[in-house]
């Protein structure tokens, strides 16, 4: 693995389940069970030119649970990139500040164009519509729990892809990290004109994975073992294809009646949020909320772990994480949310 984490592009399959062991190692502190100080007197710099909620707080509380600390800058307009700063500047700058960081920025390859400038470690917390590499981690990282949990085995796996599959980088990251593994059946659904981009279909097939494309989610699921939503990203939209989606119907909508009608007993939903819950979205359906099957705020205390394992791996402390590992003090809840459903 490379000393930034920019883009999928750049792990292989023994990088990918390196990281997941390590996260595994991780769940305990993530999990406010223990505690460790392997990270204390580093700074993390989180740079977020861009709204983010999971992804600036999870990468903050994970850096800070590994006892580190953490400067953080939100928005163009607190940054001297209002005045004109080239990314090189700032990247050269924040090098001289801190000991890794987290960038999100709304132009594609903007977040590579910054670590050019700098030997300090790098992560695309997501550029544009380009990749968002460590939510695939996570991601990935919750499917083979949930496939543990199930006992089924992945290789072989039905996943189904919906919604904004052209700008949604998630799931641009998601489906080149799946096409490491043994061969899976890929399904992608979306409404027209925000479909998979075909250099992204082509690469998983050339890897022995079944793709398939259908028009709508009005088909039989049953045999779907992972479904994989995405909201739609109006934010990259033109002008013209706002007018376009302005209508867009429910053709693509998960819920309950979706997964009781047309699934089985064993799927289970996931999302990489935020989803839009306001009336007519058509965005993943809130009627799920308390249901099992709803993986998603397992996926998002699955980000924890995983980002912990990045750090641990980048700034290379991944051998020395039970250094001075202690018992909590504090109250931990036996459940985070008061709608989760014992597993």
């Amino acid at each position: 693995m490379p000393s930034h984490l920019l883009s999928i592009d750049a792990l292989d399959r023994d990088a990918v389940d390196h990281l997941i062991r390590i996260a595994g190692r991780m769940e305990p502190i993530a999990q406010r069970r223990k505690v460790t100080r392997v990270l204390e007197g580093a700074v993390l710099g989180n740079l977020f030119f861009e709204a983010s909620t999971r992804t600036r707080i999870s990468f903050n509380a994970a850096f800070c649970r590994l006892g580190g600390s953490v400067c953080d800058t939100t928005g163009f307009t607190f940054s001297s990139m209002a005045k004109g700063e080239s990314l090189y500047d700032t990247s050269r700058v924040m090098g001289g500040y801190v000991d890794a960081i987290v960038m999100r920025h709304p132009e594609q390859g903007s977040v590579a164009e910054f670590a050019e400038a700098t030997r300090v470690p790098v992560i695309n917390g997501g550029d544009g519509p380009g990749e968002h590499p460590s939510q695939a981690l996570l991601d990935v990282y919750t499917i083979t729990k949930e496939f543990a949990r199930l006992g089924k085995p992945l290789a072989g796996a039905h996943l189904l892809l919906t919604g904004d599959l052209k700008y949604g980088r998630t799931v641009h990251s998601l489906i080149k990290l799946l096409s490491l593994f043994d061969p899976l059946r890929i399904t992608l659904v979306s409404p027209p004109g925000l479909e998979m981009p075909q250099p992204l279909i082509d690469r998983v097939a050339s890897r022995g994975h079944r793709i398939e494309i259908r028009p709508s989610l009005a088909d039989d699921f049953s045999d779907v073992d992972v479904i994989y939503a995405t909201r739609i990203q109006r934010e990259r939209f033109t002008t013209e294809m706002t007018e376009s989606f302005q209508e867009l119907t429910a053709d693509y909508v998960v819920d309950r009646g979706f997964l009781d009608r047309r699934c089985n007993a064993s799927t289970f939903v996931m999302h990489p949020l935020p989803r839009d819950s306001r009336p007519g979205a058509n965005d993943l359906s809130v009627d799920l909320n308390g249901d099992p099957r709803l993986a998603i705020f397992r996926q998002t205390d699955n980000g924890i772990p995983m980002r912990m394992a990045i750090f641990a791996h980048l700034l290379k402390v991944e051998e020395e994480i039970d250094r001075d590992l202690r018992d909590v003090r504090w109250y931990v809840p036996e459940t985070f949310g008061v709608d989760d459903p014992a597993l």
